[in-house]
């Protein structure tokens, strides 16, 4: 499998307009515990998808698919406190970004931003073809 390099500006803003976005929540939103619990984790596949494809020309199907079983495991890893098994038990930025608890309502957020992605992808699809007409 080749991996081809290809900038995309308009990936990479919407992907650093998602980020900002995950910093407002995690920082003036932080007390709405829907937002903060269940959007952040919503947004961060959808991060993950526009970072990745900002700088490289994957198949967006199997890109989406990737990222969600990335985060299954990640969450996965949660159940068994990986980050503290890693020696940042005291570093607060890897506790959030790795995240340190279990929670099945998580991957329902990972799945629930992944099936935003793919129906966003279906609309752009969609969209190009009745402009061909």
């Amino acid at each position: 499998m080749k991996i081809n390099f290809k900038f995309s500006y308009k990936n990479f803003l919407i992907a650093v307009f998602i980020f900002l976005v995950e910093i407002l929540i995690a920082t003036k939103l932080k007390d709405i515990f829907f937002v903060r619990a269940y959007l952040g984790d919503v947004f961060v596949v959808m991060l993950m998808y526009y970072f990745i494809k900002a700088f490289f020309d994957f198949n967006s199907t199997k890109l989406i698919i990737g990222i969600f079983i990335f985060s299954c495991l990640i969450e996965f890893a949660q159940y068994f406190h990986f980050v503290e098994l890693l020696g940042f038990k005291d570093n607060r930025i890897m506790m959030i970004v790795l995240g340190n608890s279990f929670s099945w309502l998580d991957i329902l957020c990972y799945f629930a931003g992944c099936v935003i992605l793919l129906l966003i992808k279906i609309y752009i699809k969609r969209k190009g073809e009745i402009r061909s007409y």
